[in-house]
C-alpha cells in the first residue's frame, strides 16, 4: 500500500476539506479517467484495491496512472483507552480529495475495456464518481475561452 517514506511532521491535525479542485481536474495521461464529484478521505486501502480492480481488468494491456497519493496520517488511539494522554499513533494514511479531482487515469486499452474497469474500481470508492474521456475536458476548456 502506499505512504510517504518520510514527513516533515509525524502527526497532522485533520484540516477542513472544502472548494473545487482546479490543479489535477483534467486528464492529461491516459484517454480515460475516473473523476470525483465528492469531497472526501480515501486511505490508501480503497486506492490499492481500485488499482487491483482495473489491472485485473485490463489484464495485460494499457497503462494506469494513480494520480492520487495518501500523504496525510490519521491517527487512532487505542480501543477501551481513558481521555487524555495525547494524540494517538499514526493509524493509517489518506488522500484529500475534492470535487473535480481525477483520481485514475487509463490509456492504451479500447474503449468498453476501459469503461468497465473504471467503472469497478468506482464501485471501490466511497464517493460518486464520473468516467470522463480527454475529449471532454478539451471541449469543456475551449467553450470557457
Amino acid at each position: 500500500m502506499l505512504l510517504p517514506k518520510r514527513t516533515k511532521y509525524r502527526k497532522q491535525q485533520r484540516g477542513r476539506n472544502r472548494g473545487l479542485a482546479y490543479r489535477g481536474s483534467g486528464v492529461v495521461f491516459g484517454e480515460y479517467g475516473l473523476m470525483a464529484l465528492e469531497s472526501t478521505w480515501i486511505t490508501s486501502r480503497q486506492i490499492e484495491a481500485a488499482r487491483r480492480t482495473i489491472t485485473n481488468y485490463i489484464k495485460r494491456g494499457g497503462k494506469v496512472w494513480i494520480r492520487i497519493f495518501p500523504d496525510k496520517p490519521v491517527t487512532q488511539k487505542p480501543a477501551e483507552t481513558r481521555m487524555g494522554g495525547g494524540k494517538g499513533s499514526v493509524d493509517h494514511w489518506v488522500a484529500v480529495i475534492k470535487p473535480g479531482r481525477v483520481m485514475f487515469e487509463l490509456g492504451g486499452v479500447s474503449e468498453e475495456i476501459a469503461l468497465e474497469a473504471l467503472r469497478r474500481a468506482a464501485q471501490k470508492m466511497p464517493i460518486p464518481c464520473k468516467i470522463i474521456t480527454r475529449d471532454e475536458v478539451e471541449e469543456a476548456s475551449s467553450e470557457g475561452e
